[in-house]
Order: C-alpha cells, then structure tokens, then sequence
C-alpha cells in the first residue's frame, strides 16, 4: 500500500489509492470553526428560529416601507374619510359612525377596514403605526444596551470601590418606576418647554419618551453584563493579559468584551418587545404619542373605546402585535441556544 505522500511546492500530495488530490482541499478538511461560524451553523439547523427571523425582519422592512405600501393601497393614515366631503359618494360608515360592511369595514379600497365615526383608514394607521413603535423602540434599546454594557464593564474589571459607587448609582437609577414616573414625568417637562396653549409637538414627545425609557432602562444590562465580568476577570487568559503589560482597555476590548457579546444579545432580544409595549402602554395611557400620530400604542387606545360597538377593530393591530413580540421572543431563545456549546441543536 502506497502511504500519502506531500509533493513540496507542486499543491497536489499522493494518497493511498494512488490518486492525487488537491493540497489545499486536503487542507481545508482540517480547517477551525470560530465561535461565530460554530454558532451560525447551530442557528440554521433551527427552524424555528429561521422562520422567527424571517418574520421579525419581515416586520423592519414593511416599516421601513410603510409609505410606499400606503401609497399602493391608496390611502393615508390622516384622512377622515367618513366626514371628508370628497369622498361622500363612497361612504364607509352608517348613520350611527360604524363601518359599512364586515369585520370592520373590510374592502377593496381598505384592506384592514376603518375606524369608527371617523374612518380612517386601519391599514395605513397601523402601517405608520408600526414604523413609529418599531423604530423609536429599536432607538431607544440600543442606547439601553450601549449605557448598560458600558457600565457594567467598567464596575466588573475594575471592582472594588469604582464597582460599589457603580453600583449605588445602579440601585438608585433602580428605585424609579421607569412607567409611573413617566405619566408623572410628562405634563411637569411639557409645562416647562410647551406653552398650555400650544398642542405638545410630536418630536417633543419622542424625545422626552426616549430620554426617560434610556435613563431608567439600562440598569439590567449593566448588572448582567458586571455580574459575567467579575467571572471574567478571574480568568488565566485575563491573567495572562496583564502579564504581558496590555492596557486595561485592551484587555476589556480584546479579551473581556467577546465573552460578553452572548448575553449581550439574547438580552436585547428580550429587551426590544419590551420596550415596543412600554412604548403602547404610554400612548394608550395618553402619555405618549397622541393624535394624530399613527402609533401602536394609540390604536389600541382607540380600539378599547369602540370594543363594544366595533370589536374587529382591534383584530389587525392585536395580531401584528403580539405576532411580533412571540417572533422576537423565541428568536432570543434560538440565539441563546446557538451559542450555548451544549446545546443539542
């Protein structure tokens, strides 16, 4: 029997049976998986996960593209037409302000029927509505996990009395009622900067609401993230790091921070949903987006005025909702368990 035998410089090697074969794809046999690759691979074997990402991506690009899907359906989330007189000769509700037809006013014209004594155009409502929550929520996670990662890294390495007044701070960002004192928070901001006479502007709002979510949001993150640095640190890559003279921030870039990224990202896809109904609980407790801002939130508001007369109205916006948050919510397991080495997936 013929042993393989490598050819120097010429990229082919001899194996047993005598045939030659490429030395690079010989090589390539051999080739290490990152963490990342190792964890890609799991993700797709989950088909679950698969389908939830899909959908949860699904959901981006129609926000993102809400406009142009309004302008096929030729409506918009502003007119009222159930009073504009230029539409008279297509009516969408009775004499008593109630949708014409079924399931809410249903139709050709209006995909997802109309609003009550207005009547208003649901599909586009909710189309804008879901950019606005979509996007302002994605805003404001993000700024929750860069303040929470920050300062949790900072308690973590550097221990002692930096992590004890970090963690002081941490408690008493956490004695606030992030929602409670929101509905609190607002009318004395809006009393300051808004004139009583004047209608408070919408970016107000969602500057205000993305500044108090913010502030009283990230301490979650910064005691996950302190709490797996501590571990951390300990470690003998960590030791060895120091050994050699790195700089604290390059321990914490190079070493410390990619151990970090796996609860980093799982939280975040807990922490998105959340935030999107934190954002529909303040517009339906009238604090957060109103009229006439198209807004998850306000919809549902809306809907729990005509429940009795008009039940269907919430059907749509209910559905994309909640289909959503259990999308998202399962991705975060999936992701979990891709990047769990135990996993079984």
């Amino acid at each position: 029997m013929t042993s393989p035998i490598d050819i120097e410089g010429s990229g082919t090697s001899v194996v047993v049976d005598g045939e030659p074969e490429p030395k690079a794809k010989s090589e390539a046999k051999h080739e290490g998986r990152s963490p990342g690759q190792l964890m890609w691979i799991r993700f797709k074997r989950d088909r679950t996960g698969v389908v939830c990402a899909v959908i949860v991506i699904g959901y981006f690009v129609v926000a993102l593209l809400a406009p142009l899907l309004v302008k096929l359906a030729g409506t918009d989330p502003y007119t009222l037409y159930g009073q504009d007189p230029t539409y008279a000769d297509q009516p969408v509700l009775d004499d008593f302000g109630l949708p014409l037809g079924y399931l809410g006013g249903v139709s050709g014209d209006h995909w997802f029927g109309v609003e009550p004594q207005y009547g208003r155009d649901l599909f586009a409502m909710l189309m804008y509505g879901m950019r606005t929550s979509l996007y302002m929520a994605l805003g404001i996670t993000v700024l929750v996990m860069v303040t929470g990662v920050i300062i949790g890294l900072i308690g973590g390495y550097f221990g002692g009395r930096t992590d004890y007044w970090v963690g002081r701070v941490t408690d008493f960002f956490l004695s606030f009622p992030s929602q409670l004192f929101f509905i609190a928070f607002m009318p004395v901001v809006t009393s300051f900067f808004v004139d009583p006479r004047e209608e408070t502007p919408t970016y107000f709002r969602a500057l205000a609401m993305l500044i108090v979510l913010w502030l009283l949001g990230w301490m979650g993150m910064a005691r996950l993230v302190r709490s797996t640095v501590l571990s951390l640190r300990e470690r003998e890559f960590v030791e060895a790091a120091k050994v050699s003279g790195a700089s604290p921030w390059r321990i914490v870039r190079k070493e410390i921070l990619p151990n970090v990224v796996t609860p980093i990202l799982v939280q975040f896809t807990y922490q998105l949903p959340s935030t999107i109904l934190t954002i529909a609980f303040l517009s339906f407790a009238g604090v957060g987006f109103v009229e006439p801002t198209p807004d998850w939130g306000r919809l549902f508001a809306a809907g729990a005025q005509y429940a009795e007369q008009d039940p269907a109205f919430m059907f749509f916006p209910g559905v994309a909702l909640v289909l959503f948050v259990l999308a998202f919510n399962l991705l975060g397991d999936s992701v979990r368990d891709a990047f769990d080495p135990k996993s079984g997936r």
